[in-house]
């Protein structure tokens, strides 16, 4: 499910939490037993943009980061995600708009906005990232204009899937009475460990410059 994150940049690195789905499928793990667990894990990797990298704000002069020198903003915005699961290499695919705003709107102008997809696991690590362009295409007297984007990423089914003894961990039924009833199989330091390494995001946002990310996170 596409969502944005509070999270630093990828300019170094970005932190996320594991994907939960609304409905369940064959193959997924159901964890609705004994200790008021109710979620659904997927394999497919969640797919969002993390705070600071979702916007770019453009200067015409750098070191000026007044309103009188504003260039143009623009928004990363309608993020969608696609995810084919059938085979052992998962294809995850996100696919977002770029919405634009020039102060100048003297002539037409074209516009190529840099912008990054990472996979990462386990919250931290980060797997792969490529760099791409979204072009944007002002017409001549108009404020306004859109580009779309499309980042994708294959994921091997082995690593995104949880150890059948740990499935059996969580999902274990648990009677009223038993040492470990009341115990939260979630707060165990190895299902953790384990449900940190099976969990991947396919993250994407602007490839910023340190002064733009850092406008971005002071503004």
């Amino acid at each position: 499910m596409p969502s944005r994150r509070r999270l630093f940049a990828i300019a170094p690195v970005v932190m996320a939490a594991a994907a939960l789905s609304g409905c369940s499928r064959e193959g997924e793990l159901v964890m609705a037993q004994g200790v008021g667990i109710s979620a659904i894990r997927t394999v497919c990797p969640a797919v969002g943009i993390p705070d600071f990298t979702g916007d770019i704000t453009v200067f015409r002069d750098a070191g000026d980061q007044t309103l009188g020198n504003l260039d143009m903003t623009a928004s990363i915005t309608n993020l969608r995600a696609q995810c084919n699961e059938s085979g052992e290499k998962i294809y995850s695919e996100a696919t977002f708009d770029v919405q634009a705003r020039r102060m100048d709107t003297r002539g037409a102008r074209r516009v190529e906005l840099p912008y990054y997809s990472v996979i990462l696991r386990g919250g931290s690590a980060v797997q792969a990232k490529r760099i791409g362009t979204v072009t944007v295409d002002f017409a001549d007297g108009h404020q306004r204009a859109q580009g779309t984007g499309r980042a994708g990423a294959f994921i091997d089914r082995a690593e995104a899937t949880l150890p059948e003894e740990i499935r059996q961990q969580i999902t274990r039924k648990r009677k009223a009475g038993d040492a470990d009833a009341a115990l939260d199989p979630l707060a165990d330091p190895q299902v953790k460990a384990a449900l940190a390494r099976a969990t991947f995001e396919l993250l994407v946002g602007f490839q910023l410059t340190e002064d733009q990310l850092a406008y971005n996170a002071t503004r």
